[in-house]
């Protein structure tokens, strides 16, 4: 296979091997395998062996995807105000506004229906068409609104347009986290899952900080008529670009392993491919679909409030600058972008589990603390403030991307996924702003959205109680994953604890 020169690094203390308490562990699960009777033992070639070169070459893509479409949502909300202003009638500022958050909340609407469309599709026809497809209509969408002339040019016709290149990016969304979280979890070495499933939230705190570094730089440097006139237009543009690199990089990838075993296995079997059923899936998984929407949704409005909703709370509640605002919050990212790798990767040695309760137990605990701080006004006192819950977001950041996708087999794992993870993100993710806010206005309390996050947290905390832990297991429904033959060669032989047989392991391990 071709050397691959990605960047992605090696996880620290991890070499290609399989190391001696990893072969400990195997032991002990095919000892408890064995007296189940129930599974014969593994052979080589039940077993996938992805180098390290092909996971990297799928991170790479679908992580860049990612940062597009939360670059794209980052852009719209930094730029609600001058799109609000560039779009609709003049005369009333703040129905300007509205009108401009309507039309971002009209992405999220949309965003179920994709997840129900694109999601059967991947477990249809693969993994990487629907990727493929998500990434044009993303790009499309985002670039499509740079190019809309104002309300003064073309009259109706304009938020008519802003309209429709909003759901062509909230329909394309629907398939696009499910779609790239599956891909990296099926690449990916079971040893090693969460490590490269960090990547795909690098991609989504990679977007947020371009986003929020672009719009900071332009309102800096250009006068209000200009941002007015043109500037506004210039980071939407870039999307065109990004989208054909990201286009040509998912273009070059085979489809999972995972996938392609479970077209071998169906291909092998009599007659047709069973056709998708909604009623299947939420009869036989409900369990798991439950369990996915909670858990997304108290990550979604955790993840909503800090990094969309914060900085408007800083300006309209405590009169902090918008800039100062924006800049405290990229530090807080690049913070957490430097971060989520570790903790992805002490996820792949403690398990998901303990990592999510952190996260949860911190939010519940630390929200309240957090918000005080902020509500003090001073500089050092506001960043203190953001790291406090930008530290409990990365134990969702470092988990969520490994944490979900086992949570269903194989064959539905990118519908139910998809469906999931959009129905959540509708619901509670888009609207966390507004809830907030509404919150603020009736209570006439700034503390509330501490609270908020709290119960989001306890809720939550009771959902990761009843998940399984999946960290160095196998994806249910898919066979064990590991990057060498060596490794492979080791997983059988663990089988196989005292020296005596040796024929036989060599004739298993042979298939």
């Amino acid at each position: 296979m071709a050397t691959d020169s990605t960047t992605i690094p090696e996880a620290d203390g991890e070499s290609a091997g399989p190391d001696a308490a990893a072969l400990r562990r195997h032991r002990v699960l095919f000892r408890t395998v064995e007296r189940r009777r129930s599974r014969p033992r593994l052979r080589r070639t039940d077993i996938t062996v992805t180098e390290l070169p092909a996971v990297r070459r799928a991170v790479k893509a679908a992580a860049l995807g990612n940062a597009m479409e939360w670059f794209d949502f980052g852009l719209y909300s930094y730029l609600a105000v001058t799109l609000g202003k560039v779009f609709f009638p003049s005369g009333n500022a703040t129905a300007q506004t509205l009108a401009s958050f309507g039309a971002f909340a009209a992405a999220f609407l949309l965003r179920p229906i994709g997840g129900f469309v694109f999601g059967p599709l991947g477990d249809r026809i693969g993994r990487k068409k629907v990727l493929s497809l998500t990434m044009i209509m993303m790009a499309v969408g985002t670039f499509g609104i740079g190019l809309i002339p104002s309300y003064a040019a073309i009259g109706i016709w304009a938020p008519a347009l802003l309209l429709f290149f909003r759901v062509v990016q909230g329909f394309s969304t629907g398939g696009e986290y499910g779609g790239a979280a599956t891909f990296i979890a099926e690449y990916a070495p079971d040893r090693r899952r969460g490590f490269f499933g960090s990547f795909l939230e690098f991609g989504t705190l990679a977007g947020y900080v371009a986003a929020a570094s672009m719009v900071t730089v332009l309102t800096t440097v250009l006068s209000e008529g200009a941002m007015l006139s043109w500037g506004w237009r210039v980071p939407f543009l870039v999307a065109g670009p990004l989208g054909l690199v990201g286009l040509y990089l998912r273009m070059k990838l085979e489809d999972t392993p995972a996938y392609q075993e479970l077209e071998r296995q169906q291909d092998q079997a009599a007659g047709e491919r069973p056709k998708f059923s909604f009623a299947r899936l939420f009869r036989e998984h409900w369990r798991a679909l439950l369990l996915c929407l909670v858990l997304v949704a108290a990550y979604d409005i955790t993840d909503y409030a800090l990094l969309s909703y914060l900085p408007t709370y800083l300006t309209e509640q405590l009169d902090y600058g918008t800039t100062a605002g924006l800049v405290a919050l990229v530090v807080v990212m690049i913070v957490l972008m430097c971060l989520v790798h570790p903790v992805g990767k002490l996820t792949d040695r403690i398990g998901r589990k303990p990592v999510l309760l952190a996260g949860m137990l911190g939010f519940l605990v630390l929200s309240l603390p957090a918000f005080l701080l902020l509500k003090t006004g001073g500089h050092v006192a506001i960043y203190a403030g953001l790291l406090l819950l930008g530290l409990c977001l990365l134990m969702f950041l470092a988990s969520m991307s490994a944490a979900l996708p086992a949570l269903f087999p194989t064959e539905v794992r990118y519908s139910a996924l998809a469906i999931a993870f959009n129905v959540a993100g509708s619901l509670f993710g888009g609207t966390t702003p507004l809830v907030m806010a509404g919150l603020i206005s009736v209570s006439g309390n700034d503390l509330m959205p501490a609270f908020y996050l709290m119960a989001a947290a306890a809720v939550g905390l009771v959902a990761v109680l009843f998940t399984k832990e999946t960290a160095r297991r196998p994806l249910e429904g898919s066979p064990p994953a590991v990057a060498t033959e060596e490794e492979a060669i080791a997983l059988v032989e663990a089988q196989y604890p005292d020296q005596s047989g040796r024929g036989e392991k060599l004739a298993v391990a042979n298939g």
